[in-house]
């Protein structure tokens, strides 16, 4: 039997994403200041800021979830897409930055750069630096997957690789000579398409883009996984010799999906940046790419929605702890993954839907036995 392309889940999830993302931008910009329902700016940034955690933790949960592959290295796609838009930013500055050079950003100005590096070029169009959000990611996780999966690495020898390269990529954008701001990474950024980025109408724009890319993100993974594709994703991550013994190239299915979900990744990169307004080598930290997996466990692997659902709490638990007890924040993210794995192995919403059906079954046997005295 064919499974729904919307399943009640997920359309109960895309409804209520649809209801917040129109909601906070009329709190925002219809609303006035101080009154009840406003939305203060800072507060749509943030929250922006999380529906992009969310997008990136459905594009991790569509390779672990649906095909085993655990990837300790998806921070270094959505670092790399938020390098490409921070660059095309940076380029929009032109002759306004400090040092008035309407070609060099002004980092290179003080690195004593003579000239744009070559790899710059083409960042001044839009078109030009989204197609690279996609296209740099997808690249890098073409020509890994394509030597790793051909070479049969799996299982946790997979994930060291990938957050060996991971960390490979911190180091070198920490060099000045990377030309793309090392240690202190891109930011200062004015506008995007003309539009004032400090402006709460571009928040909210924004916003919005992060609202919609989540649920394109979302219903993309949902098309892949309930097709043919998908059946052998899930036989591969359940038996992948025995599918490999069918016939099935194995390799090409997991590179396929794993392209698909880097260049997810570099989506949810590209919109972050914007929002926060920096973009710096610490997002190749190994320790964000883990975090990004204990996202997906809590929500619920293998679920889409569940990654989203897990994202978001993760993210508000981590701004309350981190401004009221810093010093406590990793212990409790330790925690978190250690008792989801032991407790949780479904995630929050393999529990709720457990739940549901605990009590579906309990009144099924009364209603029953009403009808039989009846």
């Amino acid at each position: 039997m064919t499974e729904p392309l919307i399943s009640r889940r997920i359309g109960i999830f895309l409804a209520l994403l649809f209801v917040v993302t129109v909601a906070v931008p009329l709190g925002n910009l219809v609303i006035a200041p101080g009154s009840t329902g406003h939305v203060p700016s800072h507060i749509v940034a943030l929250l922006g800021k999380y529906l992009c955690y969310a997008l990136l933790a459905v594009s991790l949960d569509l390779v672990w979830g649906f095909a085993g592959i655990l990837s300790l290295g998806h921070g270094a796609f959505f670092a790399l897409g938020g390098y490409a838009m921070g660059m095309h930013l940076m380029r929009e500055i032109g002759d306004r930055g400090v040092y008035a050079n309407p070609l060099l950003p002004d980092f290179m100005v003080f690195l004593g750069y003579s000239e744009l590096p070559w790899f710059w070029y083409g960042f001044d169009m839009f078109w030009f630096a989204a197609l690279m959000v996609m296209f740099v990611p997808g690249v890098l996780a073409f020509v890994f997957g394509w030597f790793a999966f051909r070479s049969r690495v799996t299982g946790v020898y997979l994930s060291i690789i990938t957050q060996a390269m991971t960390y490979a990529l911190l180091l070198a954008f920490f060099r000045n000579e990377m030309g793309l701001g090392g240690n202190n990474g891109l930011t200062d950024f004015r506008d995007v398409l003309g539009f004032d980025l400090t402006a709460d109408s571009t928040r909210s724009a924004l916003f919005v883009l992060s609202g919609l890319a989540l649920g394109a993100g979302i219903l993309v993974g949902r098309i892949l996984t309930t097709s043919k594709l998908g059946k052998v994703l899930v036989a591969v991550r359940d038996a992948e010799s025995r599918t490999r013994f069918l016939g099935y190239r194995v390799e090409h299915y997991k590179l396929f999906v794993f392209v698909v979900s880097a260049m997810m990744a570099g989506i949810a990169g590209a919109l972050y940046v914007p929002q926060v307004g920096i973009i710096n080598p610490g997002e190749f930290s190994p320790a964000n790419s883990i975090e990004i997996v204990i996202w997906v466990a809590l929500g619920g692997r293998g679920t889409l929605v569940g990654a989203a659902l897990g994202a978001l709490l993760v993210a508000a638990g981590k701004s309350y702890l981190t401004a009221a007890f810093p010093e406590i924040w990793l212990f409790v993210l330790g925690a978190v993954f250690i008792l989801v794995t032991i407790f949780l192995p479904k995630g929050v919403l393999g529990l709720i839907e457990s739940r549901r059906a605990q009590k579906r079954d309990t009144l099924v046997p009364d209603a029953k036995s009403a009808e039989a005295k009846a």
